[in-house]
């Protein structure tokens, strides 16, 4: 089963919602199933978040001091997406490169090599 993604927007709505459910004494679990995600892509989101709020603490992300955490959330999910399409698309084009290659190796060693004639 193919997994769904979630625009930077959307994520960002889901994790306010669940730090609502969090503060209301919901479990991991249960704010799981109330957002139609895993487990481990709420713990992916969570890690995200908090890895920019760091960097953003530390001075590693520059930018107006009257921004928000969402706008930010959403600048680090931009960048990643980004980041994540043009690896994507270097591993298709190794993946398409090793095809080719492989193709033309076997083609080489189905290739007959020279049979000696049979006229006498």
């Amino acid at each position: 089963m193919a997994g769904r993604r979630h625009a930077s927007g959307e994520i960002t709505t889901k994790l306010a919602q669940a730090h609502e459910m969090a503060a209301k004494g919901k479990t991991q679990r249960e704010i799981c199933k109330a957002l139609g995600v895993s487990i481990m892509t709420y713990h992916r989101w969570k890690k995200m978040v908090n890895a920019s709020a760091d960097s953003h603490a530390s001075g590693q992300i520059e930018g107006p001091a009257d921004t928000s955490d969402a706008m930010e959330t959403d600048g680090v999910l931009k960048r990643l997406e980004l980041e994540n399409s043009r690896l994507r698309r270097l591993v298709t084009d190794m993946l398409l490169d090793k095809l080719r290659l492989e193709d033309e190796l076997r083609a080489r060693q189905e290739a007959p090599y020279g049979k000696p004639s049979k006229s006498r």
